[in-house]
């Protein structure tokens, strides 16, 4: 059984190294603010957290199965895609990109809760069968430590880190340290739920030992 990962992230990748899972990897080819917006557009209110990161996910999951399954190759297994997004007193937060932005966020971050979902996408593709797909949402709390100084921050913005991942933080890197607690599968902060993967992986019929790849 074949795995191909819908993603660059490279902390989704480690996600599965770690589970015993070697991907194939593809970037998916769409344009997240246009497809929000026109979603938007269309229904005439503002997507829910769990519809953003549900929305995106299965669209970035459905344009790789899409691609894969017409090429021709003969892949046979299943395709993951995934989106997350920071909710801190009902304001989304995705990257900051910017250090000023980074920096802001983590001094109104500090000593507070804040939720993080994850939406998943899981296509069961097989050579001249129709495409069968799952989904669902997974979300974990996230609590900063309420002693974490300005220097601190300062020096953790300047590390990178922080720039271009959802919320402006990690826990498995560098920002592990500042934040007290997690409820939730750890993973879906890290970048995926993986008892979410295995989850949606049965419902399109592959069994998650079939997946490992790594010895």
């Amino acid at each position: 059984m074949q795995v191909c990962l819908a993603s660059t992230s490279p902390a989704r990748l480690m996600l599965l190294r770690q589970a015993g899972i070697e991907p194939l990897t593809l970037a998916p080819d769409v344009d997240e603010d246009a497809v929000i917006a026109a979603i938007e557009a269309d229904t005439g209110r503002t997507l829910s957290p769990t519809e953003h990161v549900l929305v995106l996910a299965r669209r970035k999951a459905a344009d790789v199965a899409t691609r894969i399954g017409a090429e021709g190759a003969g892949f046979d297994g299943i395709v993951i895609g995934g989106d997350s997004m920071f909710e801190l007193d009902g304001v989304i937060y995705g990257k900051p990109y910017t250090p000023e932005a980074a920096a802001e966020r983590w001094r109104g971050m500090r000593g507070r809760t804040g939720v993080l979902h994850s939406g998943h996408s899981v296509f069961r593709v097989r050579p001249g069968v129709e495409l069968v797909e799952a989904d669902d949402v997974a979300e974990a709390s996230v609590t900063f430590a309420a002693d974490i100084s300005d220097d601190e921050i300062d020096a953790y913005v300047a590390s990178g880190e922080p720039l271009h991942v959802a919320g402006a933080f990690t826990i498995d890197s560098l920002g592990g340290p500042f934040i007290d607690r997690v409820d939730g599968d750890p993973s879906t902060v890290v970048g995926m739920s993986l008892s979410t993967v295995r989850r949606l992986a049965r419902e399109v019929g592959a069994s998650w030992p079939e997946l490992w790849n790594r010895s």
